[in-house]
């Protein structure tokens, strides 16, 4: 799939088929991630992939804005090193790995991680060491229904040359 074609399909996905992502598919979505704009090429990041149903159901009973993880199949948890443009570089990330997961054919949805009141639990969950911060989560699979991107807003209404 063209780039501009799966920045554009891109949709968040919360409902997934039980077929389960292949292992080399993770590793092309994690390449993705790895390869990311990062300030002074820092690369804070660590990903962890997790299919555990266990700790998926300790993750959704965490956080109130993903009920659906307990249904997802995998879950991509994005965690750095306290650095200054930690949330940046991560964030950089998360979307690379959103977009290889639509240009791949299979369905995500970001999960906010940064300043939840959860995140030290999840930390404790993936024995993640200290001084790392989670900044997201992904969970991934393959779309249960075939669903088109929301409307956004025209381009027209928020494009600004110049001045405002």
């Amino acid at each position: 799939m063209d780039i501009f074609e799966a920045i554009k399909q891109r949709k968040s996905v919360r409902e997934y088929s039980d077929k389960k992502v292949p292992k080399e598919i993770f590793e092309e979505i994690i390449d993705a991630g790895r390869v990311a704009a990062t300030a002074r090429n820092v690369q804070p990041w660590e990903f962890i992939v997790t299919s555990d149903k266990e700790v998926l159901d300790k993750i959704c009973g965490l956080c109130p804005n993903g009920p659906f993880i307990k249904d997802a199949p995998h879950l991509i948890a994005v965690f750095s090193k306290d650095t200054k443009y930690y949330l940046e570089d991560c964030s950089a990330a998360t979307q690379n790995m959103l977009l290889a997961i639509e240009a791949l054919g299979l369905g995500g949805c970001w999960v906010a991680g940064d300043k939840k009141d959860y995140v030290e639990d999840i930390r404790k969950i993936f024995k993640v060491p200290e001084g790392y911060k989670l900044v997201s989560m992904i969970s991934v699979g393959y779309p249960k229904n075939k669903q088109g991107p929301k409307a956004k807003k025209d381009l027209k209404e928020i494009l600004h040359w110049q001045t405002w």
